[in-house]
Order: C-alpha cells, then structure tokens, then sequence
C-alpha cells in the first residue's frame, strides 16, 4: 500500500473530525504517551498498540497540517544523510575529536578518569568512538 492511499484510509475511517492542528497534534501526543506509560509498565502488547494508535494519529496530523508526506520523508532522510559525522578517537595518551574527518580539537589523557569522562562525553555528543591504543 502506497503511503499516500493510507493516509486517505486512515483520514476516511478516524475516529474524531477535526481541522485544528493544535488539536490533532494533542491526540498524537496522547497516543504517544500512553504507548510510554504501557512500556514504563512493562506492558510491551499495550505500548505497541498506543504507538500504532499513535501512527494514525500522526496520519492525521500530517493530513490536517497539509504536508507532503512524500516530500516530508525526503527532506528527513536527506537531513538524516547529511548530519556531521563526529568521531573521537581515543590514541595512547590523548582523545582527538573530528567531525567530517577534520580534527577539531583534542586533549591529553593523563588518568583512567579523564579516559572514563572522554567517552561520557562522546556518547553525550553522539560520537562514534574509536580506540587507537588504550593506555589505560
């Protein structure tokens, strides 16, 4: 099925009428929280089912947004390809950062604490790490 052709189903079949985004954006983020709620307890059938709920609602929100679902899924893979790739790489005695594979900076490693806070720090920024020599 054409995402499109299920948008139209999901609009034609849904449970509420309703034109105001502010108020399809509130039922989205409902679903969304109950499928949270569910996985809290552990209830992974219940989350999936919220979330699925919540795929509906989406559809509608979208539909009611008037956006381009083809070009909204475009745009976002095309941000996701184009996101910097950060690397930090941990070498015997010091951690260099690079994002695109130039070095933007870096700093040396003098305990197993500093090594422990570098890579707290790479996972806060989202980098991928890489071990050179390890030292510690």
């Amino acid at each position: 099925m054409e995402i499109k052709e299920a948008i139209d189903l999901i609009w034609k079949n849904r449970k509420y009428t309703t034109d105001d985004p502010k108020k399809a954006i509130s039922h989205l983020n409902e679903e969304v929280a109950e499928s949270m709620k569910a996985l809290i307890k552990g209830d992974i059938n219940k989350a999936k089912r919220e979330l699925e709920d919540a795929l509906s609602c989406l559809f509608i929100a979208l539909k009611v947004m008037d956006v381009d679902v083809e070009k909204a899924i475009t745009n976002q893979i095309r941000q996701m390809n184009s996101r910097n790739k950060k690397v930090m790489i941990f070498r015997k005695d010091k951690v260099e950062i690079l994002v695109d594979n130039n070095v933007k900076g870096g700093w040396y490693v003098w305990s197993e604490e500093d090594l422990k806070e570098a890579e707290k720090i790479a996972k806060e920024f989202g980098c991928e790490i890489i071990y050179e020599n390890k030292s510690f």
